[in-house]
């Protein structure tokens, strides 16, 4: 024993000591270049890299600056809803009396369905509350008979102890749900009708089984008319600087056919792409055939031999990026402007429904493109022959 302790205090043994002290105090001096060692001793930063990160960090402002128009403007109350008076204030009585029963939202997208129900959320319950009294689904990505079984069943089932009032489960796009799952959500909207409300969004009604649209008041949110839509617009034109023309808002309000998300997200996107809002600049946007392009189809296909238009219409389409879909539905349009002869008539849109229907299905648009040419050519003759 006396030999070890001996030979921790040996010459040899004390240098290597001394060299392993010295080696860690050149660690700690080259740590102290980066440290304060003077305060609490944490890793500081240059003053550069802490200008820096602060740059990084978004404030509230630039986060509501860079959301979508479509969520920066969506309705917060049911006062802000510019449309469906007659639905909102059935809703609002339901709510004031304490009787809110199960809801059905139906009807063509961006009228304002999940809006009115999202706004009627935030009426009944307060921030703190939000997140325990409301379970806000999308069936379009959990649409199996699990999401019941599970997140619904689990949510529905448990009671609230501290507070009053029922809870509210949202189904948005319901009708995507599987035939199980709305037979197994069938038995859970009855037996937890006691402390919770379902509300059901869904574009098409004929999806819904019959058992559920029992159990349910049903409102259908209609497309929303030019007069609704257009003082909405201007208030979003206002408030983002907007330069937009009086055709440009026309245009707009055409090609959006009443649905209001569509109508502003077309108008963010043309003014982001060109800065100007304008019928030519919005219809280049969306790659809608303008009115000038639709003429000279018809003229083509009705003044010109097949080869000239067929070759014609090619060139437009691929130079504007034309879908033929999109020229049929203005065309259909036109065909009912015109006062073509009763028969001429019948015979054309029915040439065209197979057409439009054939395309849906898949088929190649150039012998689409030949078919609808050959219909206005025979019609063309058809004229001719009455004439």
């Amino acid at each position: 024993m006396a030999t070890s302790r001996e030979s921790c205090f040996c010459p040899r043994t004390l240098e290597r000591k001394g060299l392993r002290v010295r080696s860690r105090l050149v660690a700690v001096q080259a740590l102290g270049l980066r440290n304060d060692l003077s305060g609490s001793g944490r890793l500081r930063l240059p003053a550069m890299e802490t200008a820096a990160l602060k740059q990084q960090e978004p404030p509230a402002a630039a986060k509501i600056r860079n959301l979508p128009w479509v969520e920066k403007y969506r309705p917060q109350t049911l006062n802000d809803l510019i449309s469906h008076q007659d639905i909102l204030s059935t809703i609002q009585k339901f709510i004031s009396e304490d009787r809110l029963p199960h809801l059905l939202l139906y009807g063509p997208p961006g009228t304002g369905k999940t809006s009115t129900i999202l706004a009627c959320a935030k009426q009944l319950y307060k921030d703190k509350e939000f997140g325990s009294m409301v379970l806000e689904l999308n069936a379009s990505d959990d649409r199996g008979i699990d999401i019941v079984r599970g997140p619904i069943l689990s949510f529905a089932s448990t009671r609230t102890i501290f507070k009053k009032g029922f809870k509210l489960v949202i189904l948005d796009e319901a009708d995507a749900m599987t035939q199980d799952a709305q037979n197994a959500l069938r038995r859970v909207i009855e037996k937890f009708t006691e402390n919770t409300r379902f509300c059901l969004i869904c574009n098409y009604l004929s999806k819904i089984i019959p058992a559920l649209q029992s159990r349910c008041t049903r409102f259908r949110f209609g497309p929303l008319t030019p007069e609704l839509m257009v003082p909405r617009l201007e208030h979003v034109v206002e408030e983002e600087k907007v330069d937009i023309s009086e055709d440009g808002m026309k245009a707009l309000v055409t090609l959006s056919s009443g649905d209001m998300r569509r109508a502003l997200n077309i108008l963010q996107s043309t003014n982001m792409a060109f800065g100007k809002v304008t019928e030519e600049t919005v219809y280049t946007c969306t790659g809608h055939p303008l009115k000038s392009d639709i003429a000279n189809i018809l003229d083509w296909m009705l003044n010109q031999d097949f080869t000239t238009a067929y070759r014609n219409i090619t060139e437009l389409k691929t130079l504007k990026g034309l879908a033929l879909h999109d020229i049929l539905t203005e065309v259909h349009l036109f065909v009912h402007r015109v006062d073509f002869p009763s028969s001429v008539r019948i015979h054309l849109l029915t040439k065209m429904a197979d057409i439009e229907y054939r395309l849906s299905v898949g088929t190649n648009e150039k012998i689409q493109l030949s078919s609808l040419i050959a219909a206005f050519q025979v019609t063309r003759d058809l004229i001719v022959a009455e004439a």
